[in-house]
């Protein structure tokens, strides 16, 4: 008997599905993914277009390809390249796979196109590139952490990503960063070295910016107080900061007594507020406060 001892691929799991949320929830939702996408759009016009940074993707391409061929403008060329990567999409992953991909693939790029008509830019805001980047990184930075935050997708070569994911074993985020360069080299040769040297820091930056903005949108405090008066501090936590802890009863390894702990997660202000309660009420109080950059949970973020 024959085995076959080739490993399986790995279910392929779709990221990117509207959520089923009661009619409130899903407002709120459409309202931080459009916000999340035209912060993008901003980005790319007001900022990479005019300077020519062409920092990879699919905006990258489309700066690149509205200056070889000047009848055709940024939001029109990105809108033919996202519908050709929302067809192969649609082929390779099918329309349940895509999800909200579809829709925010196709508003970027209406933004994009309703800016360039509202606001047109025949050249950049200031002469100081450096500036011009900053910006160039940081508005779309910001829009991509809200559009990521809410589980979604900006689109574009996220969807080449997904299609690697599924059918293929390459690892999608060095190949998206090897395009990236590519792409920023290319821009370097229509360009000049000097641009291209920008658009080179940008792909670079933005990376970490994205994370850092997602990481802030969602950063809490995970708190741990040791406190010889525990019925006052859960007085406070559950009456006055309408937040709840986990209490356990634990031993001093010095004293031997018993202390009850509580370990609770609030937002920064609530954390001043009972930093500043322990400081009036129990000036002797052990207090721990750790960076969590995503809380998972009732009252925080749904599964």
């Amino acid at each position: 008997m024959q085995h076959n001892n080739k490993p399986s691929r790995p279910k392929f799991t779709p990221l990117f599905q509207v959520p089923d949320f009661k009619p409130r929830e899903f407002a709120v939702w459409a309202l931080l993914l459009n916000l999340g996408l035209f912060f993008s759009a901003a980005g790319i016009h007001l900022f990479k277009t005019p300077n020519h940074f062409a920092m990879g993707g699919t905006s990258g391409v489309s700066i690149i390809l509205a200056t070889l061929w000047p009848g055709l403008n940024v939001g029109g060329a990105l809108f033919l390249i996202n519908a050709a990567l929302v067809v192969l999409g649609l082929v390779f992953l099918g329309a349940k796979t895509m999800g909200v991909t579809i829709y925010s693939s196709f508003a970027l790029s209406a933004f994009v196109s309703l800016l360039e008509k509202v606001y047109p830019m025949s050249a950049p805001f200031t002469d100081d590139s450096l500036l011009e980047l900053c910006f160039a990184v940081a508005l779309p930075a910001i829009g991509s952490a809200i559009v990521f935050n809410v589980g979604a997708s900006t689109g574009g070569t996220d969807i080449v990503a997904m299609i690697l994911a599924k059918h293929t074993g390459l690892e999608v985020g060095r190949a998206l960063l090897f395009s990236d360069v590519a792409i920023t080299i290319w821009a370097g040769s229509i360009y000049g070295v000097a641009t291209g040297l920008y658009c080179l820091l940008g792909t670079f930056a933005k990376t970490f910016m994205v994370d850092g903005m997602i990481e802030s949108i969602n950063q809490r405090k995970v708190i741990t107080v040791i406190s010889a008066k525990p019925d006052e501090i859960r007085d406070f936590i559950l009456n006055r900061l309408n937040r709840s802890a986990t209490v356990y009863t634990a031993r001093g390894a010095y004293t031997g007594r018993e202390e009850q702990v509580f370990t609770t997660v609030l937002t920064r202000r609530q954390t001043v507020a009972l930093r500043n309660y322990l400081r009036r009420t129990d000036p002797t109080a052990f207090l721990t406060i750790v960076n969590s950059s995503e809380i998972v949970g009732k009252g925080f973020r749904a599964l």
